[in-house]
């Protein structure tokens, strides 16, 4: 398996590559969202339109928990990809076992935290008192689980490096099943609220972790668990390459927060009173819109990563670039089919979320997505320029295209469209994703001149 892994990134052809690799991982990263949006469509058809706001003030405080294994997992697995690329096995073997004991510590101790300070947690994210109890209460049952639940996502890039990408599939495929068979029963049967919804998602997920480790205990994958040997160069390698991903996880909540309270605050001059909650639940309904375009994206720039960065160990720059080739080509497809099914389908889309009885919500949806889908016609060169960057080992370019895209971007944006109420939030997104894309040409040029310099130099490929 290990010879046949590292002989494919090596050798096959760039678009066999790609259709061995990335679909596969672009249909994993479906199913691995496919969770949240099933979540979404149970609280927003069974529990309403006050739930399902409360939920959208929680689930930030939950992504930032989850990006912490991100920082971990994803910092990991670059040097690991290098490392084999230079046929040092150890090495890779050691990042691998000592991040993994490095996420459970640490979603211990973020998970005792979210549960501790869950209500001046809520409250920062602009809970107001109708909303306090049910996002405390959704967010204490993810902080429970959180030891097992967040290593999921670390797991499934491990797979994927040592060539189980159908296996990762098949895995988060099971997720999605497991999630709605324990969403049914809790939120049906046993006629739970946001709990059961929380518990529902951590248990499929727990379960999930603990498949999806057997490879790697049964010393069938590339890689192995080694007796761990932590290092100061470690800490900073993994804390550099994957900043740029925690980074943007991170200013993405930020900006959160400061899109919860401006659409609290814009919501009831256009609604009257109550309208804070419809338009924080409008915004819901596009987070979970988006989660069926982006995951796509992200599934095939994130699946070639491992492929570049040993490549670029390998110093085989010229199959780098056509490697890179195939990503950029893959996501501007689903870029393109993203914006057209948002944009003709927004009723529809709307429908799944919210609630008949909800029509302000419902109009409003349909309304707020159609201003919102432009963001596709750009997203996809962002997404795969940082995914580029981060797997050749350029933190420093990729963490600044992950702020201005999470934060700066948004915030500026925020105040320049301010005018225009609802649609200026909307359009927002469109806003940032044009931004994201100039800024990605000015910083692929610059990574594509020091290629060619590279591949001057003697010793290169």
């Amino acid at each position: 398996m290990k010879r046949d892994t590292e002989k494919m990134y090596a050798a096959m052809k760039p678009w066999k590559l790609f259709f061995i690799v990335a679909l596969p991982g672009m249909v994993s990263m479906f199913a691995m969202s496919i969770y949240s949006i099933i979540e979404g469509i149970f609280i927003g058809q069974k529990l309403g339109e006050g739930a399902f706001a409360a939920v959208n003030i929680a689930m930030p405080l939950v992504m930032i928990n989850f990006s912490l294994a991100d920082l971990i997992g994803v910092g990991a697995s670059v040097p690991i990809s290098i490392a084999l690329g230079k046929k040092d096995h150890k090495t890779a073997n050691n990042v691998f076992s000592c991040s993994v004991i490095m996420i459970f510590i640490s979603s211990v101790l973020m998970g005792i935290i979210m549960f501790l300070a869950a209500e001046p947690l809520c409250r920062m994210m602009g809970a107001d008192d109708a909303l306090l109890d049910t996002s405390m209460r959704y967010l204490r049952t993810y902080a429970l689980c959180s030891p097992l639940t967040t290593i999921f996502f670390a797991m499934d890039n491990y797979l994927r490096i040592s060539g189980y990408v159908k296996t990762s599939m098949a895995i988060n495929i099971f997720c999605n099943a497991a999630t709605l068979g324990f969403l049914t029963l809790f939120l049906l049967v046993f006629k739970m609220d946001v709990v059961g919804s929380a518990l529902a998602t951590s248990i499929a997920m727990c379960l999930c972790s603990i498949i999806a480790m057997i490879p790697f205990l049964c010393r069938k994958t590339l890689l192995r668990f080694a007796k761990p040997e932590f290092h100061a160069a470690m800490f900073r390698e993994i804390a550099a390459c994957g900043s740029p991903v925690f980074l943007s996880n991170v200013a993405g909540r930020v900006t959160s927060i400061l899109m919860n309270i401006s659409l609290m605050a814009i919501g009831v001059e256009a609604f009257g009173e109550g309208g804070g909650t419809t338009a924080v639940a409008v915004y819901a309904v596009l987070m979970y819109a988006s989660d069926l375009c982006w995951p796509l994206l992200y599934g095939i720039s994130d699946s070639l990563a491992p492929a570049i960065g040993y490549n670029w160990g390998a110093q085989l720059y010229d199959r780098v670039k056509k490697i890179a080739k195939c990503a950029y080509a893959g996501t501007a497809v689903i870029g393109l089919v993203s914006t057209s099914f948002l944009y003709f389908f927004p009723g529809t889309i709307a429908g799944w979320f919210a609630n008949a009885e909800d029509m302000l919500l419902l109009q409003e949806s349909t309304h707020a997505i159609r201003l919102f889908c432009f963001a596709y016609l750009f997203r996809w060169f962002a997404v795969t320029t940082q995914s580029f960057l981060s797997a050749i080992e350029k933190p420093a370019l990729a963490t600044i295209m992950s702020v201005a895209v999470a934060l700066v971007f948004p915030v500026v944006l925020l105040a320049v469209l301010w005018n225009l109420g609802l649609d200026g939030i909307w359009l927002n997104f469109a806003g940032v994703n044009l931004l994201a894309a100039i800024l990605g040409i000015f910083l692929l040029l610059r990574v594509v001149r020091e290629i060619k310099r590279r591949e001057t130099e003697p010793n290169a490929g």
